[in-house]
């Protein structure tokens, strides 16, 4: 698979990167959960909800039926969140409120087809309960007031109907006293058409006389049935449930913020966190891996630690003489350390010294007195059997022409999350320029859950199998030599990598490696 197709396939983002960014940030949203749960409960403290009275009131309806949904229900709740309801509390409480505002201190709940729930808020639990019982009553006026007119309006025009009847009987009973007035010329079928009507009209009659009365009726029902049937009380109010429950909001507000705002970040950021990426974008493989230095407890467990990772990289570097550098990126103390731990193994073998080119950090005070003799940067020049170790940083504002100074080759010691991807191309892009080999990478601090792997298969010079030593190389040889003698001796062309061998401009191989017995085995 090219690069090309690899930029393809790999996903906009990374959710396993996604997730350890956000774990490793968990300062911040840990954070910003406790300022949310603190500030809860300071919510609940100093601003405590205003004290709420609460009356039921019983509604009859005119038209209830034993189906009904709770349509007539909702109808009163909406018509009790009025401005004409508003008013007419306000009236009752001669306040100067405007309606508008007043119908946000109260609100409505049906709880069944004829109970009404009101809830009402003051500043005292004494104006709560005048509230309350002000918007009551002027619902329940307002409620009957508005029963009886629509009966009325239903009685009046049952009476005009029977009104605009009776006119037309008396107009049925004149004509048949007409007809009946003229004896035996009187027409038969003129007076069976009159006497019909007559008593279709004396039936329409009695239907309206009653369902006038029944709509006089049915208002005192109404009026005499809805009343307050729960009288207002003040709720009761406990802090410790206040507390708790505006302190459980906070604290869910704040995590969430604080997960919202570290995913962001770690998008934005685009610091590698997992050995794969800090391996590809580098160029070379983890090698190793140390956990974060703890600061109070269980010091010498990492320093036992340290120790088997100096161990490694010392197996990997004694093949050959020469200067080899440990560089620095986000975890100057460690990095000290370590070169300190990997001088005292090399120093059993040989002599050593180490070349302090790491800043805010007193590698003397590390190295202490002993075989290791700590030196500036170009103090003295190295002799013929002993091992140099340079210790130098890679963070921004590194002078970039120093570094081969330090070796000939490196370890880079990366702070997992300290540099974003493009700082890391641009310290492998600097160091190839300068031709200074990786031979790998100690990541500090990786994230427990990482289990990528950090191997770098794509290239043999920088992946750590130990050291062959390097093949010799071949020396031109200062004589004329009769060019490819064989090949034109039998006819034949000469390939190029033949022609380049017989020339000895041939490309020399890369260091071979033979397996190395890893002692960091939680990193490998």
């Amino acid at each position: 698979m090219t690069s090309a197709e690899k930029a393809k396939s790999e996903p906009l983002v990374d959710l396993q990167r996604l997730v350890v960014s956000v774990r490793r940030r968990r300062r911040l949203w840990l954070a910003t959960a406790l300022v949310g749960l603190i500030a809860g409960g300071l919510v609940a403290l100093f601003l405590p909800s205003p004290p709420t009275a609460v009356a039921q009131i019983l509604v009859i309806h005119p038209d209830d039926s034993p189906t009904d949904s709770g349509t007539l229900m909702r109808t009163d709740v909406a018509v009790l969140q009025t401005t004409k309801i508003a008013n007419e509390a306000l009236k009752k409480l001669n306040s100067i409120q405007a309606p508008e505002e007043f119908l946000k201190d109260y609100e409505g709940l049906g709880l069944t087809n004829n109970v009404l729930q009101l809830t009402v808020k003051g500043k005292s639990a004494d104006e709560a309960l005048a509230r309350a019982q002000a918007i009551s009553d002027a619902f329940i006026t307002e409620y009957i007031a508005r029963n009886q007119a629509a009966a009325a309006a239903t009685q009046k025009a049952l009476l005009d109907q029977r009104n605009q009847t009776q006119n037309e009987l008396t107009t049925i009973e004149s004509g048949i006293v007409t007809e009946e007035a003229k004896g035996r010329n009187a027409n038969p079928a003129q007076l069976e058409r009159f006497y019909s009507r007559r008593a279709e009209l004396n039936s329409k009659i009695s239907d309206y006389d009653g369902r006038a009365q029944e709509a006089g009726i049915g208002t005192p029902k109404v009026a005499a049935g809805t009343q307050i049937v729960d009288a207002p009380r003040i709720l009761p109010h406990s802090l410790l449930k206040t507390l708790a429950t505006d302190a459980g909001i906070g604290f869910a507000l704040g995590l969430l913020a604080g997960l919202a705002l570290a995913a962001v970040a770690s998008v934005v950021k685009d610091r590698p966190v997992l050995r794969r990426e800090i391996s590809r974008h580098l160029g070379a493989s983890v090698i190793a891996q140390l956990p974060k230095p703890p600061r109070f407890l269980r010091t010498s467990r990492a320093a036992t630690r340290r120790q088997r990772v100096a161990v490694t990289l010392v197996r990997a570097v004694s093949q050959e003489r020469g200067s080899v550098s440990v560089l620095d990126l986000g975890a100057r103390e460690v990095t000290a350390a370590l070169a300190v731990d990997m001088a005292r193994e090399l120093a059993e073998k040989g002599p050593v010294s180490l070349v302090d080119d790491l800043p805010k950090v007193k590698l003397r005070e590390l190295a202490g007195e002993g075989p290791v003799q700590v030196l500036d940067r170009g103090d003295v020049p190295m002799a013929g059997k002993e091992r140099r170790i340079g210790v130098g940083s890679i963070e921004p504002g590194t002078a970039w022409t120093d570094l081969e100074f330090l070796g000939k080759e490196t370890i880079l010691v990366v702070q997992t999350g300290y540099a974003n991807t493009e700082w890391l191309h641009t310290v492998a892009r600097q160091l190839a320029d300068r031709r200074i080999p990786i031979i790998g990478v100690v990541v500090v601090d990786p994230d427990p859950r990482d289990h990528t792997d950090g191997t770098l298969w794509d290239g043999l010079h920088t992946a750590l199998r130990g050291r062959a030593g390097a093949v010799p190389e071949r020396k031109v040889s200062p004589k004329p030599v009769e060019m490819f003698p064989r090949e034109r001796k039998n006819g034949r062309h000469p390939t190029p990598y033949k022609r380049a061998k017989e020339l000895g401009n041939a490309d020399q191989p890369t260091k071979r490696f033979a397996p190395v017995s890893p002692d960091n085995a939680e990193a490998l």
